[in-house]
């Protein structure tokens, strides 16, 4: 008889306590804090007040700035020591008066690019970034009982957003990125014109926990843009960017001719976000790569991990042959003064999209034990693509962020976001979606050559201005091997490694 009453007290309580949708929770917040209405009228804040550092008690002043679309500044001095960050909508930094300044990536740039978009906007644009919202049920946060909601974003950091079940205001954030977790604590939330805000605040990376005391927030003020931008770090005169350029052209070129004698191999992994926001492996591809003239050559050897079978081999070999001599015709209708479409297929130099591109925020920084000199990118209005190539038009308009090693000249890292929308065939054939993001990392090889080691691709199309595709794909490149043979002769290593 107890078990019976047992559950059928589990029962009513389910029934008395339905779990809410995250909408549902979401719109309740909004009407919490203002309305949705009063949320998108914000296109900046400017928060001051004080920070005490728990573990030894200094104290300082603290400033936060953010500004529509993306922009997030946040600088603090404890006892003298002083810590700014950054995002500047192309690339976040940081620097303190211990640490030389430097540009956030891995789990750091992840979380603070994240934070940067959600201080700015919330989860109102959720549908646009191709967020996805996860309930995840009830819990505890600051002694009180709270609704979580997970934003997990198209990057892959979840944010992690719990909601006082009584006044359905935000009383925690978590954002997490690659095991890396930086969380915030609200409370004494007061009004500010049409909304509320919270003037009490811990936030807590690592073992480093801070309690902030806001004394003043002001809405939609006007402040530079400048504020966002990379601090100088330095006296030392960087080159002219000219003559840098010139100098990647000319190390691009030579790395082309060098090409000619590498194979390595690709593993191509396609990714997908669930129904509960989890991104989960879909399939893959590997493959041996070699270049033939300034062009590659893909040759398929294995699919989902396992081997091809003995017949898709054969069409896999057949498939290389034939774009040897399709690279050939290429080749001979381009020298034959062919039109554009010979160009099809040729890579695009670094050099070539930086000079299609405005330079910003030039600085010194290490990167991989390495040092380098590094721009943000974007955007030239002033460049004309009528007669520029295919995938120039396409970089061209692309922001960003890159890395150039100071002593060879290469690229070493590229950070990129396709800024507007890209058209392909006028949008008939294909449309990009304003928002793809590419990663680009290279590693030295036999001290050298710059050669990919790890790509990743996030990007929404349109295909005949019908069927939507989304890609998120990773790319690896491993196993660099040279060789003096003919790419017809060139053999599969049979010790790839997964």
């Amino acid at each position: 008889m107890r078990i019976f009453i047992l559950l059928f007290s589990i029962f009513l309580v389910s029934q008395q306590s339905p779990a809410q949708s995250p909408a549902k929770i979401l719109k309740r917040a909004e009407s919490a804090l203002g309305g949705a209405k009063a949320l998108q009228g914000v296109r900046s804040l400017q928060k001051t007040g004080e920070v005490t550092r728990k573990s030894d008690g200094g104290r300082g002043r603290i400033t936060i700035f953010s500004a529509r679309p993306n922009s997030y500044a946040l600088a603090y001095d404890l006892s003298g020591f002083e810590v700014v960050s950054g995002y500047n909508g192309k690339s976040a930094w940081a620097r303190d008066s211990r640490s030389a300044l430097r540009t956030l990536t891995g789990s750091p740039g992840l979380n603070f690019r994240a934070e940067s978009a959600y201080r700015n906007s919330l989860w109102l644009d959720y549908k646009k970034d191709k967020t996805r919202l996860v309930s995840i049920g009830r819990g505890q946060a600051a002694d009180r009982p709270a609704n979580i909601v997970v934003l997990k974003t198209a990057k892959g950091v979840d944010v992690k957003v719990f909601f006082d079940e009584v006044t359905g205001l935000p009383v925690r954030e978590e954002f997490s990125a690659v095991g890396e977790t930086v969380s915030y604590d609200y409370a004494d939330y007061r009004k500010v014109g049409q909304l509320s805000h919270p003037f009490a605040i811990t936030r807590i990376s690592g073992d480093d926990a801070l309690e902030i005391r806001l004394a003043d927030v002001r809405v939609n003020e006007q402040f530079a843009a400048s504020r966002f931008d990379f601090p100088v770090s330095s006296s030392e005169p960087l080159q002219d960017i000219p003559s840098l350029l010139n100098e990647v052209q000319a190390n691009e070129d030579r790395v082309d001719q060098l090409l000619e004698t590498y194979a390595f191999t690709e593993k191509r992994t396609g990714r997908e976000v669930t129904k509960n926001g989890a991104t989960v492996e879909k399939d893959s591809e590997t493959a041996q790569v070699s270049f033939y003239k300034g062009f590659r050559i893909r040759r398929r050897v294995e699919k989902n991990g396992a081997p091809l079978s003995e017949s898709e081999q054969k069409d896999a070999d057949r498939d290389a042959a034939d774009r040897v001599e399709q690279i050939e015709k290429i080749i001979a209708k381009r020298e034959a003064g062919g039109s554009a479409e010979a160009e099809r297929g040729e890579r695009v130099s670094i050099a070539e999209i930086l000079r299609a591109s405005r330079l910003l925020n030039p600085r010194r920084e290490r990167f991989r034990e390495r040092d380098v000199i590094v721009f943000d990118f974007e955007p030239d209005p002033a460049f004309d693509y009528r007669n520029a190539k295919s995938m120039l038009k396409f970089f061209g308009k692309t922001a960003g962020v890159i890395w150039i090693d100071a002593a060879n000249k290469q690229v070493a890292r590229v950070e990129a976001v396709l800024a507007d929308s890209f058209n392909i065939g006028g949008g008939v054939v294909a449309k990009l979606k304003k928002g793809a993001s590419f990663t680009l990392e290279q590693e030295r090889v036999n001290n050298e050559i710059w050669l990919p080691s790890a790509a990743d691709i996030n990007l929404s199309v349109r295909v005949f201005l019908v069927k939507g595709i989304d890609l998120n794909q990773s790319i690896r490149s491993y196993d660099y091997r040279k060789f003096k043979t003919e790419v017809n002769d060139a053999r599969v290593n049979d010790a790839a490694k997964p």
